[in-house]
């Protein structure tokens, strides 16, 4: 679903020919190429919770592992409930074992330190690409201005 979401907004999509590496899929994003680790995504009411770690089986029991930026670039996760894609740099995973990104205000109003899913959809990434290689070959369904943290300081990926 990731990589059908990401096609149909125009984003290149490639699958690495090895196995081997922590990242599922790579995009090209016209202005970068991004290594994308691949995971689903929940909804709980109105959060969506992303779990940013890998686990394997061991002799000593499962091992958990989370990603860093010399493994990935960003994490795409895919809520089926919502059939959306969410584009999570690697640095707001920082070390993170799970992203909460939320789908309305909380009831409190807090707004520091929140990560609200419409400044992560796949659509607003791409509308970023568009807007940074000047080009019109890449175009979102979301609105432009819900790039507004996918910058970043500049950069996708500081």
């Amino acid at each position: 679903m990731i990589a059908a979401a990401a096609a149909q907004l125009g984003i290149g999509v490639f699958k690495p020919l090895t196995d081997g590496e922590r990242y599922d899929l790579i995009f090209d994003l016209r202005h970068e190429l991004v290594r994308v680790q691949c995971k689903w995504a929940v909804r709980q009411g109105e959060v969506i919770i992303v779990r940013c770690q890998s686990s394997r089986r061991t002799a000593g029991g499962f091992l958990a592992r989370g990603y860093t930026s010399e493994e990935v670039d960003a994490i795409v996760a895919y809520c089926a409930e919502l059939r959306e894609c969410y584009f999570l740099p690697i640095s707001l995973l920082d070390g993170r074992r799970q992203v909460y990104l939320r789908l309305s205000p909380a009831k409190n109003n807090q707004t520091r330190a929140v990560n609200f899913a419409a400044d992560y959809q796949l659509g607003a990434i791409a509308q970023l690409g568009e807007r940074l290689s000047g080009t019109q070959e890449v175009a979102g369904s979301s609105p432009a201005s819900s790039t507004t943290k996918a910058a970043h300081k500049g950069r996708l990926f500081s």
